[in-house]
């Protein structure tokens, strides 16, 4: 168990007390969200059920159609947190599909909205919504950076802040020192590092459904894959290099945000020339466990400080070994010599491939299964919940005008 975790015998008081018959989602349901069938099976021994209020984000749906790496992560928590027995409330897009109670905030997803120029409208029409309903709820989970800071800082004991993005952002500093106590989720420990002063109340990694990619333990498909978005941090030009030093086919799931179709016209494209790089574009869920499964690895050569690295995950349940460069949290992700190996440069990228080869991937998929299942990301959020719940109790009800005075007087001083 990683130190920043909670202990098995912490999370078994913790996980709600409740058995019920296992229950079938819709079709629809289950491909979007992975999961197929949800049974209320562990015991808490006595902790009641919470009310929960979970925060999305509104750019992608929850979960997303396609890339969207924390909408994705919000959905497999609330849909974990709905099947553990916790009476769940989702904020997010409309066309979202959760079991929970949904609270639609925007039509859909902003991102598919070419009317929309602004997001921050509809996220603080959002906030005021939450609000407004704040009373309703014991713990309000948001995931949209730093937003609700001012209008919640009043019940921040009752609140739970997962920071998804990265943290080393000279304003963000300044920010956190303003709000000391707003209780903040680190998804790695790495992440926490330009910050060690702000209020962390835990690190939590991702977690997937257990059942959502089915490992491959003889792969075919004889290439290296790289899964994920095309940015210069991502560094899309190494993994090309890498596959081409030690003559592997390389395949491409990816898509191209706006803001980096100039970096992939001159810097990615004119590396797209045949030679075994093939490029397939933005793949779904559905499509992933053929893609990484039948990889031989996945090439993971990012140069920034990535907060966790979700694909590393999705490898891992597949079966399939990560090589990944050391920045960010890929040391606390990877176990090195494991479930793959962790590089410095790309020489040792290189000379690293055999090896990488030839780890074993049913020890890879356990370890996938001991570390990073939904199930044990929800029973670790679960346990953060109770604490604010036990320290504060149920959210008091707060009068609009007080919350509003309340922010207003926090941004004079």
């Amino acid at each position: 168990m990683h130190p920043s975790m909670f202990t098995d015998a912490a999370l078994e008081l913790i996980a709600p007390a409740f058995a019920k018959r296992a229950q079938s989602f819709p079709a629809e349901h289950a491909e979007r969200t992975g999961v197929r069938e949800v049974s209320f099976v562990r015991s808490a021994k006595g902790f009641p059920s919470m009310k929960i209020a979970q925060i999305g984000p509104l750019i992608e749906s929850v979960p997303p159609r396609f890339y969207g790496g924390t909408e994705r992560i919000v959905s497999y928590l609330t849909e974990e947190l709905v099947a553990q027995g916790h009476d769940v409330t989702l904020f997010a897009s409309g066309d979202s599909i959760t079991s929970a109670n949904l609270i639609p905030c925007c039509e859909k997803a902003l991102r598919l909205n070419p009317a929309v120029r602004d997001p921050i409208p509809y996220y603080m029409i959002m906030l005021d919504r939450v609000r407004r309903m704040a009373s309703s709820f014991d713990v309000l989970h948001f995931h949209i950076d730093q937003f609700h800071c001012p209008l919640f800082r009043g019940i921040a004991r009752s609140t739970v802040t997962t920071l998804h993005g990265r943290q080393d952002l000279p304003d963000l500093q300044q920010l956190y020192r303003a709000f000391p106590d707003m209780g903040l989720v680190s998804i790695s420990d790495s992440q926490r590092e330009p910050i060690p002063f702000a209020n962390f109340l835990g690190t939590v990694y991702h977690g997937l459904p257990e059942n959502l990619h089915r490992p491959t333990f003889s792969p075919r498909g004889g290439y290296l894959a790289f899964l994920g978005r095309i940015s210069p941090e991502k560094r899309l030009d190494r993994a090309i290099e890498i596959a081409r030093a030690v003559g592997f086919p390389l395949k491409i799931a990816a898509k191209v945000d706006a803001a980096d179709i100039d970096y992939f016209e001159a810097k990615i494209k004119p590396l797209l020339n045949g030679n075994g790089v093939e490029f397939i574009g933005e793949i779904a869920d559905a499509e992933k466990s053929e893609f990484l499964g039948e990889a031989s690895a996945l090439l993971f050569p990012i140069n920034w400080p990535e907060p966790f690295g979700l694909v590393m995950i999705e490898a891992m349940a597949c079966g399939t070994p990560v090589l990944a460069f050391r920045h960010g949290a890929a040391p606390e992700v990877i176990d090195d010599g494991v479930t793959g190996f962790v590089v410095d440069d790309i020489e040792s990228a290189i000379a690293t491939i055999p090896r990488l080869l030839s780890l074993d991937r049913r020890r890879i998929r356990e370890a996938f299964e001991n570390r990073f299942t939904v199930e044990r990301m929800a029973i670790n959020y679960g346990a953060l919940y109770a604490r604010a719940y036990t320290s504060h109790g149920h959210i008091p009800k707060v009068h609009s005008e007080e919350m509003v005075a309340s922010a207003m007087g926090n941004a004079v001083n």
